[in-house]
């Protein structure tokens, strides 16, 4: 249970945030009462409960049968109220536009959330078939190349990476802390991320923190696959993200007024 400034969390806020995190993550497989009550811990009777609650509001939907349960559209409508109230968001998408036509390639927006990244904004390609990027798609920070440019950002004693292993998407994916320290600061010395298959196999990323935050908390990044990655393309390629971030920084300084989002 967390908790903040000494204040006690609300078991039953926190076991309906848990349900709505785990439906969401199993996305187009959906769960049956007896394993979401297993997977959580709960008895099977406090979660009927709580998922016909959570029916009733639209958070959670049900098929005819009244046996499977997958996230609602409320859970839609919520997160698209979080990107367009998001100032920044609403200012870089153009520039995600720019860098799109100019490239001819995908480009992302995503936020560092715990040792994760959450896409924010995509712009894909016309040129080839489409990656697996959706807009709120989370990866883990260490594995991509939006993840490792922020990661940079953070001194080494101070990342928020996981306690125990971390997770390989792909054989190229560093799990070994040493690698991906050394990986870290060639980022820090180059000014930008790389990420080869360490994703998506065939694709390559690069990244750019925006830094607006200190430490930066978002990055922009363009994926291309391999057959298309020549050494002069690559150079364009970090050449118009490195001046799609500065016109973003130029434009996004910290607002007199906004709130200070946590």
């Amino acid at each position: 249970m967390p908790e903040s400034a000494g204040i006690r969390g609300v078991k039953s806020a926190a076991r309906t945030v848990a349900l709505l995190e785990l439906l969401a993550d199993r996305g187009d497989h959906p769960s049956r009462l007896d394993e979401l009550a297993e997977e959580l811990g709960v008895p099977r009777s406090s979660m009927y409960q709580l998922l016909r609650t959570l029916v009733d509001c639209g958070w959670v939907r049900t098929d005819t049968t009244g046996s499977l349960y997958g996230i609602g559209i409320r859970a839609l409508l919520t997160g698209t109220s979080y990107l367009d109230s998001d100032r920044r968001v609403r200012m870089v998408r153009p520039y995600l536009d720019e860098a799109s036509d100019a490239l001819g390639e995908t480009i992302h927006m995503a936020r560092l959330d715990g040792s994760d990244v959450v896409y924010l904004a995509t712009r894909e390609s016309h040129e080839y078939a489409r990656t697996i990027s959706r807009v709120g798609r989370r990866i883990p920070a260490h594995a991509n190349a939006l993840g490792k440019a922020l990661l940079a950002e953070r001194p080494d004693d101070a990342l928020p990476l996981p306690t125990g292993p971390l997770a390989a998407l792909t054989e190229n994916t560093r799990t070994d802390r040493t690698a991906l320290l050394a990986d870290l600061a060639a980022v820090r010395e180059r000014g930008h991320s790389v990420d080869l298959e360490e994703t998506v196999p065939g694709i390559a990323g690069f990244g750019f923190a925006l830094r607006y935050d200190t430490p930066a908390v978002d990055a922009i990044s363009c994926s291309v696959p391999l057959d298309r990655l020549t050494a002069d393309h690559e150079v364009l390629v970090v050449s118009v993200m490195g001046e799609i971030r500065s016109k973003i920084e130029a434009l996004l300084p910290p607002a007199s007024g906004a709130p200070d989002w946590r």
